[in-house]
């Protein structure tokens, strides 16, 4: 199977968060060929450069500038003004012509090239505004000013760049079987083209639900251009949801969002991520539980881990248990916010926990540290959770808990907060308590460091949970099963072999291509089965010969593409050529 992969902001550069899975994919998938396509590119990724391809990659397209083309002529612009009104009317009422203006402006850019330019033209922005001030408008709509429509067509120009990319040509997209898109929103934009001019199937996978990351980042825009904004993407998500063949998100939460968004239920089906195992495997698998009095945080520190309510928690396990530290492990957020954040955690860390000596004479140190992986302390990433007894979770915002699983597959018993997908990656191995809630939190880290067998019971079961779930080989297995189960509702585009020029599915019998002289009869060369062999005319669905006696001269599976196995008509039974032309009987139908 020939599968272009879309990806958005990752593989194949050594840098994204779609990186690593996407690796895993393609080279777990090796009996398959892909076509990477990938959006997003930035200089910070062209800098970091690509990971090595395995051979099944085929080729790479990346990032390219949209196609300019000339000015459009008049016939054009009225053309693009029809098909961006009825997106806009769209967006700006939630009328139904969202995907018919889509569909309108791709095919312009496809033919005609410069949407990029039409999209921050004064035409774009008469429309937008016309669009605006309609009745039906929404009333935040309806607020919007000049400042508002130039950000919000900025920005709509950024999202539909996708129309304008040259991959959607017989040999580019239209060559694949499958568009598989690892992220929903802009990033199936391709898929969608693909299937509209093509026919190609698409598969979305969505471990992080790309609408609700956009709800949830307002940023300092207008609330007109963030109610503009959360309309477009709630359109293109239900455009995207209502063409996709199969859809996976990564977790229930993830698929809650979906089908709030207008996925059916019937097209999705939840694949966990998968994640390597084997690295944690000398910490799982060992007898060191680590110190039994302290308590690790692995993560990126920013505000959503909520380190604050963290750090207030362990000040109330302390003064129950004087002897307990705290490992914080992870570096922070890219960004000034980032480093900030970190800053004010030391800062409080310090304030609630002043430097301590045991003695007179002896050094003080703080209960807390902060540390990052490849340093002294922790190396490598299982050294983190080798350390201590229980691992904590204290976010606030979640999707997937991506340390959780590492802690259950190092066997750890985990404390941590009921947000994202927490509970059903945790299933009854941990404890779990409301988020902001640092008194629960304290409890429940305090409960666990005074029970060392109930300790290593959840962790046993964490453990046993995590290598059942969460592993690559699962995850493989899993996208494996659906590439064959919807290349199997799908016809083999590249051989039309009806008097129609209309494809016929399955149009190759399997067995045809086995090499070999097991289907009998003289000679060695490679022969078709009897009953994949054409019915002679005539011949009557029941006939007790129809797939016994195809007769003494083989035919190549080649020449026998339009052939439809008689095995498949009228329930007739294969007989093998050892049997001759015998009929057959009841007795040998039982």
């Amino acid at each position: 199977m020939r599968t272009g992969l879309l990806t958005d902001g990752g593989y194949p550069y050594a840098t994204g968060e779609s990186r690593l899975w996407c690796d895993r994919l393609v080279r777990g998938l090796e009996q398959h060929e892909f076509d990477v396509y990938a959006l997003s590119r930035s200089a910070h990724q062209e800098a970091a450069g690509r990971v090595e391809l395995p051979p099944q990659v085929r080729r790479v397209r990346t990032w390219t500038e949209p196609v300019t083309g000339r000015p459009y002529g008049r016939r054009d612009r009225r053309r693009f003004a029809g098909h961006f009104g009825e997106l806009a009317a769209a967006v700006c009422g939630g009328g139904p012509d969202f995907a018919a203006g889509l569909y309108g402006l791709a095919e312009l850019a496809r033919e005609r090239g410069g949407l990029h330019t039409a999209l921050r033209s004064e035409t774009a922005l008469r429309t937008l505004e016309s669009a605006c001030r309609a009745p039906g408008a929404n009333r935040t709509v309806q607020a919007a000013g000049v400042p508002d429509h130039l950000a919000f067509a900025g920005l709509v120009e950024r999202a539909l760049r996708p129309l304008s990319l040259d991959w959607y040509t017989e040999d580019g997209l239209g060559a694949v079987d499958l568009c598989h898109a690892t992220a929903g929103g802009t990033a199936a934009l391709p898929g969608l083209l693909a299937k509209r001019f093509f026919g190609v199937p698409l598969l979305v996978t969505e471990y992080g639900v790309q609408l609700r990351s956009h709800f949830l980042a307002g940023g300092d825009r207008s609330a007109p251009v963030r109610a503009l904004l959360a309309s477009f993407h709630r359109a293109l998500a239900a455009e995207v949801y209502g063409q996709a063949a199969v859809i996976t998100p990564g977790n229930t939460h993830a698929r809650r969002w979906q089908e709030k968004c207008g996925a059916d239920p019937a097209k999705l089906r939840t694949v966990y991520p998968g994640m390597e195992a084997a690295r944690f495997a000398a910490v799982g698998d060992g007898t060191d539980a680590g110190d039994p009095a302290t308590l690790v945080w692995v993560g990126r520190i920013e505000p959503a881990k909520d380190l604050i309510s963290l750090l207030h928690a362990f000040a109330e396990v302390r003064r129950e248990e004087p002897g307990a530290v705290l490992r914080i492990v992870g570096a922070p957020a890219e960004g000034p916010e980032g480093a900030a954040y970190l800053a004010h955690c030391r800062a409080l860390a310090a304030q609630l926990f002043p430097d301590e000596a045991a003695g007179a004479h002896a050094v003080g140190s703080n209960p807390v540290a902060f540390d990052e992986i490849g340093g002294p302390e922790t190396p490598e990433l299982a050294d983190a959770y080798a350390g201590g007894a229980v691992v904590v979770l204290s976010s606030v915002v979640e999707g997937f808990p991506v340390s959780l699983v590492e802690a259950m597959f190092c066997g750890r018993a985990t404390v941590s907060t009921d947000v994202g997908a927490v509970v059903e990656v945790i299933g009854g191995t941990g404890l779990v308590v409301p988020p902001r809630n640092p008194r629960a939190l304290a409890d429940a880290c305090l409960a666990l460091l005074r029970d060392p067998a109930r300790r290593e019971r959840l962790g046993a079961a964490a453990r046993a949970r995590a290598l059942e779930l969460f592993t690559v080989e699962q995850n493989l297995a899993a996208f494996h099963g659906i590439y064959l189960d919807l290349i199997s509702h799908c016809p083999v585009r590249r051989a039309p072999e009806h008097d129609t020029g209309e494809p016929r599915p399955f149009a190759y019998p399997a067995e045809s291509h086995v090499p070999g002289n097991w289907a009998a009869g003289g000679g060695g060369a490679a022969r078709t089965p009897s009953w994949a062999e054409p019915e002679p005319a005539g011949a009557g669905a029941s006939s007790g010969t129809g797939a016994a006696g195809g007769g003494a001269g083989a035919v190549p599976g080649a020449a026998q593409a339009g052939a439809v196995p008689s095995v498949v008509r009228a329930g007739a039974v294969p007989v093998s050529r050892a049997a001759g032309t015998a009929a057959v009987t009841g007795e040998g139908r039982r």
